[in-house]
């Protein structure tokens, strides 16, 4: 099957290279040559879409408490850059309509982690109409991923035309059969889940495969010799000419 998206993911934007999921690791990353990002996307409390994994601000930031006590403006006065070292302090949180705009300009593909919490399926509606308007006219549009089968299904229903991948830490008939009733085109497996078998199991679904979060080199070629698609890395800077 066609699969459009690129085989090589930075994840969390820049992986180890970067503070995560800041627009540093974005630039540092299309300057390597890797054209394709995973990163995460939750709401504040102004309901505005904001890229950070944690649903707690104390580890990759300057700030305390849930992403969803503060309101965007407020979230983006954070510094999420000093954590990782100093010469990145300063660096701020980035809105989905800022990271929008600088994948869009580098021609980046980007893989956007639904990370609901409390409601899922109003939070995937609430990101998705977003995502759509900021995306609207791209030749590739953002592909959606969540270990929340409410979140897919509601993203689903609200923009069909978005791709969709289930994400899981490990494989079974069952958790296909799941992402194949929501619709998706892909899986994202932790990559110590995944054989050979498995993989070929899944293209015949018409299932496209990322897998996460591999590091190593030996790793990656395995992993590509088996056929995956996709490999999301910590380490950007590893993956070969043309995986990415």
């Amino acid at each position: 099957m066609h699969w459009p998206y690129p085989a090589g993911f930075a994840h969390r934007l820049g992986g180890a290279l970067a503070p995560e999921n800041t627009l540093a690791g974005l630039l540092l990353t299309h300057r390597l040559g890797v054209n394709g990002v995973e990163c995460d996307v939750q709401l504040s409390a102004d309901g505005q879409a904001v890229i950070v994994h944690d649903h707690e601000l104390e580890r990759t930031s300057t700030g305390c408490g849930p992403v969803s006590a503060q309101t965007l403006a407020a979230l983006q006065q954070l510094d999420a850059g000093r954590h990782h070292h100093p010469a990145f302090a300063g660096e701020a949180l980035p809105s989905l309509a800022q990271l929008a705009t600088r994948c869009r300009k580098l021609g980046m593909a980007v893989n956007l982690e639904l990370k609901p919490a409390g409601d899922d399926a109003a939070m995937a509606r609430q990101c998705v109409a977003e995502i759509v308007a900021l995306w609207q006219g791209a030749a590739l549009p953002p592909l959606l991923s969540s270990f929340s089968r409410p979140a897919l299904a509601a993203a689903q229903q609200a923009a069909p035309q978005l791709p969709r991948a289930l994400l899981l830490t490990q494989l079974s008939e069952e958790a296909v059969a799941q992402a194949l009733a929501l619709g998706c085109g892909a899986v994202h497996v932790y990559h110590r889940a995944l054989t050979a078998e498995w993989v070929a199991s899944l293209h015949q679904q018409e299932l496209a495969v990322m897998a996460w979060t591999v590091n190593r080199s030996d790793d990656m070629q395995r992993l590509r010799q088996w056929g995956v698609d996709m490999l999301c890395s910590d380490r950007p800077d590893r993956l070969e000419p043309g995986w990415t």
